[in-house]
């Protein structure tokens, strides 16, 4: 018996500060509708001293393995391109805090913003070949760039968990995939720098090139028109890229309206405005904030862009199913935003600064999450219960 497989649960997360682009406007000298308008961003979520991608992958991931139990997910991908061990993946300490069973397979996905699409897929892989497992997908990142240069204003933070399984209760995910890789240097970060190196311009020019390139892919592969897309999430470093994705991509495809089909992204834009960048899990917090704000029926098609900078990018598609907003938790990522303690411009700075600090070291209780990263002992992370 074959089974539709696909997304039966999603949940997200972010940190417990905030820091408002207008300030960082204003500490600039510039005018906030440089950001506001121009990029699309409003705030950046900022860690605390106790908060990383751990802590924010199991608070992500904490609301599906309290509804569905432990017993059949025998595999834990997190993605993610800010790790923070070379050799030891970051899910390891995540499966411990979650307590999932020691019969799991655990693994860490690396490829810019990409990664999170290549562990959906490797989840729908494992379970076609075994239909009662189900695979928890973590994608958790905190964006940093270096203070005073381009790219300082597309940070943030935030993580998404996604279980796949089969007979999914939001959305299954059609098999015609589109695919695109390109050997680029747009955004990078080597081994003993702690920030990237962007060239923000090229970026936006490979990303606008893998667009159409894997949307053509994918409709080689049996992937749909363009014209049976209810709607589009694509990945978005910062809001006003998908605004520029879909312009070429609906024209590319022969759209009536360019104009029409840009209006359709508002419903996806609503999180990643407040979040800023969270790299992997961008174009699903995309996804999120679509099926929690938007009026979308069963069996509407949503389209996916994923890009990861270096390059890779995917196109596919996924069908909602009958009473996938009963699966919703309707407002619990609001709630978090709404929560987060705003800092102003000189303790947003510290905090970046801190972020690079090395060796032991104790972490301050500030989190308001469920777990905390207490800190660095003989060289070992530590992580807790908060």
């Amino acid at each position: 018996m074959t089974h539709a497989i696909g997304i039966t649960d999603i949940s997200a997360a972010t940190t417990s500060l905030f820091f408002p682009l207008t300030s960082l406007a204003e500490a600039q000298g510039t005018s906030a509708g440089k950001y506001l308008r121009g990029i699309g961003q409003h705030e950046m979520s900022v860690p605390c001293e106790d908060e990383d991608i751990v802590t924010l992958a199991a608070s992500a991931a904490a609301p599906i393995v309290e509804r569905h139990g432990v017993d059949e997910i025998r595999t834990l991908v997190l993605a993610t391109e800010t790790g923070i061990d070379q050799s030891k993946a970051a899910g390891i300490y995540v499966h411990e805090l979650l307590g999932l069973a020691q019969h799991t397979r655990v693994v860490e996905l690396k490829e810019a913003c990409y990664s999170a699409t290549a562990a959906l897929q490797f989840a729908l892989g494992i379970v076609s070949r075994h239909p009662g497992e189900k695979v928890l997908v973590i994608a958790s990142d905190i964006a940093r760039y270096e203070l005073d240069s381009s790219g300082e204003a597309t940070q943030g933070a935030g993580a998404l968990a996604m279980l796949v399984s089969a007979d999914p209760a939001i959305m299954t995910v059609e098999p015609a995939s589109g695919l695109f890789t390109e050997n680029v240097h747009d955004f990078w970060r080597p081994n003993d720098r702690t920030t990237a190196l962007v060239d923000g311009r090229f970026s936006v020019t490979v990303y606008l090139r893998a667009v159409t390139a894997a949307y053509d892919d994918y409709v080689s592969r049996g992937g749909a028109e363009f014209s049976s897309l209810s709607r589009v999430c694509f990945h978005q470093p910062f809001t006003k890229m998908a605004t520029k994705a879909m312009q070429t991509l609906a024209k590319h495809a022969g759209a009536e309206s360019v104009a029409d089909a840009v209006s359709t992204l508002e419903e996806t834009m609503i999180f990643n405005r407040r979040l800023g960048n969270t790299y992997t899990a961008s174009v699903y917090m995309g996804l999120l904030s679509l099926l929690e704000n938007a009026e979308l029926e069963a069996g509407e098609r949503v389209g996916i862009f994923s890009y990861g900078s270096g390059a890779v990018a995917e196109f596919f598609s996924g069908r909602l199913v009958e009473g996938y907003r009963s699966q919703l938790r309707p407002g619990a990522l609001s709630a978090q935003l709404e929560a987060r303690r705003e800092i102003g411009y000189e303790e947003y700075r510290e905090r970046h600064l801190l972020a690079d600090r090395t060796g032991d070291f104790e972490a301050r209780v500030e989190a308001q999450g469920p777990f905390r990263f207490a800190g660095v002992r003989d060289a070992i992370r530590v992580y807790e219960k908060a």
